[in-house]
């Protein structure tokens, strides 16, 4: 996928700090960015699918793990 161009607004302090250090604001956004959408893409995903996990575990808890039985160890 290309690159599209935004309209960004930092504080001039954080701004003048990352400058002076030669760091490329663009890619530490986007960094920060896509780390938070999957931050939140994986909450949304708990979050839907908390039934069935609240489920699984109290399978688990009731009968072990399944083939548990054929374990050796």
């Amino acid at each position: 996928m290309g690159r599209v161009k935004v309209n960004l607004t930092l504080d001039a302090d954080v701004a003048a700090s990352a400058r002076s250090l030669g760091l490329n604001m663009s890619r530490l956004a986007e960094r920060a960015i896509a780390e938070a959408a999957k931050v939140e893409r994986n909450r949304l995903w708990q979050e839907e699918n908390s039934a069935a996990i609240a489920a699984y575990a109290e399978e688990i808890a009731a009968e072990g793990p399944a083939l548990s039985r054929f374990r050796s160890f």
